[in-house]
């Protein structure tokens, strides 16, 4: 069992987000859990935790970023990671770091970096070499 039960990000737009999310984490293996449309967006892989969730905020202020902080999402092949980066930039994420080798990490990590729409930062990284 992972040490991780969810992970949530906030959004200021459900529907965006949704298409956003959809695409992004489908292309790492995630698919979205079917919820009534008033609950949150969520996505598994594999049946297993941790869960993504994407919410508006309870207190009904803006959803906001944390500024230093990102997920990384593990893709099992960098095509997945190219897939997950040009998709995200496809529905409106922003470039954060193209998909390539990060060697600083060890000879095969291998990584994209973007924002979401709402500028949440997200990392799809592959540690196997293809």
């Amino acid at each position: 069992m992972s040490a991780i039960s969810h992970i949530t990000f906030g959004t200021n737009d459900k529907a965006r987000s949704a298409k956003f999310y959809d695409a992004v984490l489908g292309a790492i293996g995630f698919s979205r859990l079917p919820k009534p449309a008033e609950k949150p967006l969520a996505y598994e892989k594999n049946g297993q935790m941790p869960i993504i969730y994407i919410y508006t905020p309870e207190d009904g202020r803006p959803a906001t970023w944390g500024n230093g902080t990102h997920v990384a999402f593990v893709a099992e092949t960098r095509a997945q990671v190219h897939a997950f980066h040009a998709l995200a930039l496809t529905l409106g994420g922003i470039n954060e770091g193209a998909p390539g080798p990060r060697m600083s990490y060890g000879p095969n990590y291998y990584a994209a970096y973007i924002r979401d729409p709402d500028g949440n930062k997200l990392q799809a990284v592959c540690y196997a070499g293809d």
